[in-house]
């Protein structure tokens, strides 16, 4: 089962409250009184624990106000639904969960969506886990400029979201900058993996030979078969992936380290076959 498996039957939204839980509850629809809610989690045996309340603090907050910046300018397009559907991807979100994930964006849609408490609730939740809430704020603006165009309403609802998890203006631009330069010169081949990228520290270059064997392919092998390589390796690898799982810092650090040489690979192997 995976790490959010166990709280989509209904108990995240009970015991952690909030605007978290009710936005779960009524995601979820789930009419459960308190004993029967007991009950549940006597049969379980244990309450989640900090980690996988955490995780479903951030699945929650991450959908539901990803449903909300979507419509900030008064409508929900096909590029912002194709995002949201490409991070349940990302995130290897298993059925049932998606379909959770589905009815919080529907909820953060809603015009009485209780932004701030809902940001508030998170950032306590998250306490000092600034990768997490970086995650967060990057996976928004990503939604945001899914379309290519950051709008007026979309970018104030943005800055306010920074504002209420504290997280600095500053960053945001920055992040907003990498991202929107990445969309113009990002390559057609590569634009399934443009979101979410990290800036490539170092200037390590690879050999020809050295991005054959760190894709795990050969030359004999077709472009298709190099962009399966990279895709699976990059979803396995991938740092937003293990920041939702709750990893820690080095951790993360480590696998965002992976993915830059894993991408530079792929680069240095596109350049040379020009595809």
């Amino acid at each position: 089962m995976t790490w959010f498996g166990k709280v989509v039957g209904g108990t995240f939204g009970l015991f952690m409250g909030g605007p978290l839980g009710a936005i779960f509850g009524a995601a979820l629809g789930h009419q459960l009184d308190r004993k029967a809610a007991e009950a549940v989690l006597l049969e379980a045996e244990a309450k989640p624990g900090e980690r996988q309340r955490v995780q479903a603090a951030f699945l929650t907050a991450t959908f539901s106000v990803m449903g909300h910046v979507a419509k900030a300018d008064g409508r929900v397009n096909e590029a912002e639904i194709d995002f949201a559907r490409a991070m349940m991807n990302r995130l290897e979100l298993p059925e049932e969960t998606r379909r959770a994930a589905i009815r919080l964006y529907g909820e953060g849609k809603r015009p009485e969506f209780a932004l701030d408490g809902v940001l508030d609730q998170f950032q306590a939740e998250c306490q000092q886990r600034h990768a997490l809430l970086r995650m967060f704020v990057e996976i928004q603006l990503e939604s945001a400029l899914a379309d290519g165009v950051l709008n007026g309403p979309e970018e104030r609802l943005l800055l306010r979201l920074c504002d209420r998890l504290r997280f600095s203006r500053f960053e945001f631009h920055t992040m907003r900058a990498r991202m929107e330069a990445e969309r113009r010169f990002a390559r057609p081949g590569g634009r399934g993996y443009q979101w979410g990228r990290r800036e490539v520290a170092g200037s390590h270059e690879f050999s020809l030979a050295q991005a054959y064997t760190a894709l795990g392919v050969s030359p004999a092998d077709d472009e298709d078969a190099i962009k399966r390589a990279y895709r699976r390796l990059m979803s396995r690898h991938h740092p937003d992936k293990r920041v939702a799982q709750g990893e820690s810092e080095s951790q993360v650090a480590h696998a965002n380290e992976k993915t830059q040489q894993i991408r530079k690979a792929y680069e240095t192997i596109a350049k040379a076959r020009k595809f």
